[in-house]
């Protein structure tokens, strides 16, 4: 009897993930048969969820040669605020977290109080101020005005602390000690392998985070030839919305344009991922 109550709530349960998966998976679906089609096929009515003839490579070629390449430029710049932000805010946010999780300083409760009020501060309220701050340094139009704030995430700090007090014992951080090595070479070679499922997930978030970042760039940057792809595309819509796109039909760059720029992301998630597996257990005392 038990087995057969059972059942069903696991067919519902099966179900309502089904769905789950279809609601997420339907807009790539889109995406990808989009970026086949051709600019009379994305308006022809033939249908939004199947395939009404194959010109992705040709969407392609057209994407990576129109304008100069200037989508090739974007995707560089991208690559390079994602990275150099990326890297960067996981290794300030690794440190900072480790050292309000192990150290005790006076100050901390009321510096760390600061770091979680900050969390609930909007990105985009932070905007203005941040470009007043780079206009008076000169840095506004600059590469530096995407990447320095990229590097502090306080919700980065915050997930390091909880994740360092949790997976580092003090056992292990007082035998290193014991056993003479410093500091630096406690962190590094006993602290940092237990936290590596957790710095994976910052640099994921903060990756992701700064790839994705529009408003920050839009503000900051004037040069077209510095823009990401979320503004570079952004501005081949307003141009196709206004019919200035020079008597091309940009419609199909944008859409096979957006698919390109979703794929490093897959990559790097398919990429890192073993990691999150690798380390979930690692940490306990026998």
């Amino acid at each position: 009897m038990s087995d057969a109550r059972r059942r069903p709530r696991h067919i519902w349960a099966k179900l309502l993930l089904l769905a789950m998966v279809c609601y997420f998976l339907v807009p790539v679906w889109w995406l990808v048969v989009a970026s086949t089609k051709d600019a009379q096929g994305l308006f022809s009515g033939s249908g939004a969820l199947w395939f009404s003839g194959f010109h992705l490579f040709g969407n392609l070629g057209a994407l990576f040669t129109f304008n100069n390449g200037e989508y090739l430029r974007w995707l560089g710049n991208s690559v390079l605020y994602a990275f150099a932000g990326g890297v960067g805010c996981t290794v300030i946010s690794v440190l900072a977290g480790y050292g309000f999780a192990k150290f005790d300083f006076r100050g901390r409760n009321v510096v760390f109080a600061l770091v979680l009020g900050s969390v609930m501060v909007p990105l985009t309220a932070l905007v203005i101020p941040t470009f007043v701050l780079m206009s008076n340094a000169g840095l506004t139009d600059t590469i530096w005005a995407v990447i320095l704030p990229s590097l502090l995430s306080p919700f980065a700090v915050y997930l390091m602390r909880v994740y360092a007090a949790a997976s580092v014992p003090d056992e292990l951080l007082d035998a290193a000690r014991i056993d003479g090595a410093g500091e630096f070479r406690t962190f590094v070679r006993v602290a940092l392998p237990l936290m590596r499922p957790g710095v994976v997930t910052v640099l994921l978030l903060s990756v992701v985070g700064t790839w994705n970042n529009y408003f920050l760039p839009l503000t900051m940057l004037s040069s077209s030839k510095l823009y990401p792809l979320t503004v570079g595309i952004g501005l081949w819509s307003q141009l196709a919305s206004s019919n200035n796109g020079g008597g091309q039909s940009l419609w199909n760059l944008i859409i096979i344009g957006s698919l390109v720029s979703i794929i490093p992301l897959i990559i790097a998630f398919l990429t890192l991922q073993k990691y999150w597996q690798g380390g979930l257990a690692v940490g306990s005392l026998k």
